[in-house]
């Protein structure tokens, strides 16, 4: 589940960053040197990339947070109450069977 989340912010951060390479070459135009605004453009645009990475960063850093305490969980409750677990298992077993044989 982790490595899907990654493997999506990866791809999205490839394709933003390939748009920002595009802008950035159409801005760096030696004939767009001399208006003050893209100087302040290019400069917002590296800003807003840099926010970007952080951000795509922090979220893959939490889904994976999120995960490892998703298991914790499952794996405390599958210890403190075997029996339970180990029943919910034979039942969801006995209800495949039941309807694989029904096939």
């Amino acid at each position: 589940m982790t490595n899907s989340v990654s493997d999506t912010i990866s791809s999205t951060q490839t394709e933003l960053e390939k748009l920002v390479a595009d802008l950035r070459g159409l801005l760096s135009s030696k004939d767009l040197d001399s208006v003050p605004e893209i100087k302040v453009l290019r400069q917002r645009l590296d800003d807003g990339m840099h926010n970007v990475r952080d951000a795509a960063v922090h979220a893959a850093q939490e889904a994976a947070r999120q995960a490892k305490d998703a298991a914790r969980a499952a794996d405390r409750y599958a210890h403190d109450e075997p029996w339970r677990v180990a029943g919910a298992a034979m039942a969801v077993g006995a209800l495949v069977g039941f309807l694989l044989a029904r096939r």
